[in-house]
């Protein structure tokens, strides 16, 4: 149980009434907005954090919490493109992303390719940071080996000096990642394990070019 009633009774309200074709969206996106928007009003923590999976060389996959910052015909997030994750998307640009939703018995998973945002947005969600983030972005070498904390921090203050009295630019090596999905599934929980589960695919054939399928729990 959580401190928040409201919260429980509406968990309590979905894993009873489930979750039924009538109730999703024809689009897949206006359907995670929904969701999402509903997390939001609830205040549960972090609605916005998503597991993001990637994969490298050999096909071992690796998997990290990122935040959501746009949504925009795809997902979008930000980080450090010589990080492993960065590293691994540059090999392979795919993606597979979850919010996981446990509070409300609910998760959405999306898989689908990935681009770079546009310079002029990474700049501009850059600037919008707080400074002490901006000067920590030019001083982690993301995902690299480091020695101690101590290192860490003297890189910190090299950057705080470097960047004094001005303006912090956004590093070349940090910038932004759109995943643009071509299957979601959307994922909610149900009493003795009887989950209710819609995957959605692309098919020309529909009039909102998706395709909805209920897949077994």
């Amino acid at each position: 149980m959580s401190a928040c009633p409201e919260l429980d009774e509406f968990r309590q309200r979905l894993q009873a009434t489930g979750l039924s074709r009538s109730d999703l969206a024809s689009d897949p996106m206006e359907q995670f907005q929904r969701w999402f928007d509903e997390a939001i009003s609830l205040d549960i923590h972090e609605p916005d954090a998503m597991v993001v999976s990637t994969v490298g060389r050999g096909g071992r996959p690796s998997s990290r919490y990122v935040l959501l910052r746009g949504v925009d015909g795809g997902f979008v997030f930000f980080t450090n493109y010589e990080s492993r994750k960065g590293a691994e998307l540059a090999h392979q640009p795919v993606a597979s992303i979850c919010f996981p939703w446990h509070v409300l018995s609910r998760q959405v998973r999306a898989i689908g390719r990935v681009e770079q945002v546009s310079a002029a947005e990474s700049d501009a969600y850059f600037a919008g940071r707080p400074r002490d983030s901006q000067v920590s972005a030019w001083a982690s070498r993301q995902s690299d080996v480091i020695d101690s904390r101590a290192e860490l921090e003297a890189r910190v203050a090299e950057s705080e000096a470097r960047f004094e009295g001005r303006e912090v630019p956004r590093p070349p090596h940090w910038g932004g990642y759109r995943v643009v999905p071509d299957e979601f599934e959307f994922w909610q929980g149900r009493r003795s394990r009887l989950h209710d589960r819609f995957r959605y695919l692309p098919d020309a054939s529909e009039p909102s070019g998706w395709r909805i399928d209920r897949l077994n729990p």
